[in-house]
């Protein structure tokens, strides 16, 4: 099995990929990494700032379906590693605009696909030579699987796929594709498949920076209808470490699922952080110079903002993860709790308002 030693990371810029590259080049600072990314709205090159001076880390801003490019920056930086995170994530565009959830996710795991065949098998071959060992990792979701009653069993990688959104639809065909290059063309592939991820850099249309940020701007805090609806929730460094595993430990040809054993209510969730808010409103007095306009955590009742709304069209119910074959086979373990994660994010955006602002 090769060890990764000069990495191609797609989505490099994004939520996942940002906390992924920051990781991986703080633990293994003699690899190299090279980040695509077509700095699409949720992609921000702000959050890769730290690492952009050192010089073993390499910027490119391009798109994934776009297959010359991907062998051109596979052959140019010797890559044996590919860690694809570039998709198209939110549900909720999913449903409006389905378009570039197919173009991004399918096409464009398809064209890396492609690519990663030609550079690494097809090449060598024609030239009489042995393939290296290579790793192609693609990052999936737990929302292939579908949904879950309150008392099913959490989801396992045999779990049948049964995608309920278009977004889900999308992943669940990246997923198939490459699967195919593995067992039609020998290409040496993991997969993996998370849980819900929070953590700093998260664009803040998603829930949890969504109910930080609209506390800070005493806006409505908008739940889909009842917000009972139950997701397995995995702080994003304890991801980045999952991933670390599968790529270092991983069975080629295997999907290793990462969760990260914390089960809530989004309504819950909602309620925890506004708790949290106020009582950091109440510990620090500059935050009220910092963030004037949040009346409602000064005055303790940022609960008061919860504004339930008309659920989302097909709206999965429960989300979890089984993690049992990642916890046995790769000695996984998520090093956050819930509790801790979260008091972790929302200091993080406390203090870097100039990374989130701009992008209200």
């Amino acid at each position: 099995m090769t060890k990764p030693t000069s990495l191609l990371v797609t989505g490099g810029a994004g939520f996942i990929g940002a906390n992924f590259v920051l990781y991986w080049l703080e633990n293994h600072p003699l690899d190299n990494v090279v980040v695509l990314d077509a700095l699409t709205y949720a992609g921000n090159r702000q959050s890769l700032v730290s690492v952009e001076s050192k010089p073993n880390f390499t910027f490119v801003q391009g798109d994934i379906c776009n297959t010359a490019l991907v062998e051109r920056l596979l052959t140019e930086h010797e890559i044996n590693t590919i860690v694809h995170f570039a998709a198209e994530s939110h549900v909720d565009r999913s449903i409006t605009g389905p378009d570039t959830f197919i173009e991004t996710n399918i096409i464009g795991t398809y064209s890396l696909l492609k690519a990663a065949k030609k550079c690494w098998i097809d090449q060598p071959r024609a030239q009489g030579q042995v393939p290296l060992e290579h790793r192609f990792h693609h990052v999936s979701t737990d929302e292939v699987y579908g949904t879950l009653a309150p008392t099913d069993p959490a989801f396992t990688e045999n779990t049948p796929y049964a995608p309920n959104s278009p977004y889900s639809a999308s992943k669940a065909a990246s997923d198939h594709l490459v699967r195919a290059y593995h067992h039609t063309y020998g290409l040496e592939v993991t997969t993996s498949n998370c849980s819900n991820n929070y953590g700093p850099y998260h664009f803040p249309e998603k829930l949890i920076p969504l109910i930080i940020t609209n506390i800070l701007n005493d806006k409505p805090l908008p739940i889909y209808g009842d917000g009972m609806q139950i997701r397995d929730w995995l702080y994003v460094e304890d991801h980045a470490r999952g991933i670390e595993l599968v790529l270092n430990k991983g069975e080629v040809g295997e999907n290793y699922n990462i969760g990260g054993h914390n089960e809530w209510a989004n309504i819950d969730i909602v309620k925890l952080i506004c708790a949290k808010m106020d009582q950091a409103f109440r510990d620090n007095s500059e935050l009220i110079k910092k963030y004037p306009n949040a009346d409602k955590a000064q005055q303790g009742k940022s609960v008061e903002l919860i504004t339930h709304v008309t659920d989302r069209a097909g709206h999965d119910r429960r989300y979890a993860i089984d993690a049992t074959k990642t916890v046995q086979a790769l000695a996984y373990k998520p090093q956050e709790s819930f509790e801790t994660g979260i008091d972790k994010t929302i200091n993080w955006y406390l203090e870097n308002a100039e990374w989130w602002q701009p992008l209200l």
